[in-house]
């Protein structure tokens, strides 16, 4: 059975032989997965009414396990992104009433952004949803190839720099 990488793999074969193009097969494939995952993501997520940052940023303050609080900073820190993109979420998010910003007592520069009841209630949902949509992807995987995959990917992912296990 043949795909799409194997079509660009065989034309870059022909145009420029001297150079391997195996990691094409790869990365090529790992890419085209990527964008159908944002596609089926983004479809579903749009019955919940917000976008795929805003899910990061909710589902990060749900795993952060009660009381759902994080700062700004551990938020754009956990999702790799910048502190205006953070700020952007947080004001469609808050808005919309799914999180709330909440005064440090303590120090009155530094707030925490809390999940709100509706915000949890719909990331609860949201988040089964994302997970069925995985679930189709990796169908057609035996669970020990799920293993053995999620073992390379963590071993070529544990090379890269910045991809430690986070801080406590």
């Amino acid at each position: 059975m043949n795909d799409h990488v194997d079509f660009v793999v065989a034309q870059w074969a022909q145009a420029m032989p001297s150079v391997d193009v195996s990691s094409m097969e790869i990365f090529g494939r790992m890419a085209r997965i990527s964008k159908h995952l944002e596609r089926m993501r983004a479809e579903a997520l749009a019955q919940y009414g917000f976008k795929e940052g805003e899910f990061d940023v909710l589902a990060t303050l749900r795993r952060a396990g009660a009381p759902y609080r994080l700062t700004p900073t551990e938020l754009y820190r956990s999702l790799l992104i910048t502190s205006g993109a953070m700020t952007n979420r947080l004001t469609r998010l808050e808005s919309a009433g799914m999180v709330e910003r909440i005064a440090d007592n303590q120090d009155k520069r530094s707030s925490q952004v809390a999940l709100t009841a509706q915000g949890k209630a719909l990331i609860d949902k949201a988040v089964l949803t994302h997970t069925e949509i995985q679930e189709l992807v990796l169908a057609p995987l035996s669970a020990e190839q799920r293993e053995l995959f999620a073992q390379l990917l963590k071993q070529m992912l544990a090379h890269l720099p910045g991809e430690g296990a986070p801080r406590q």
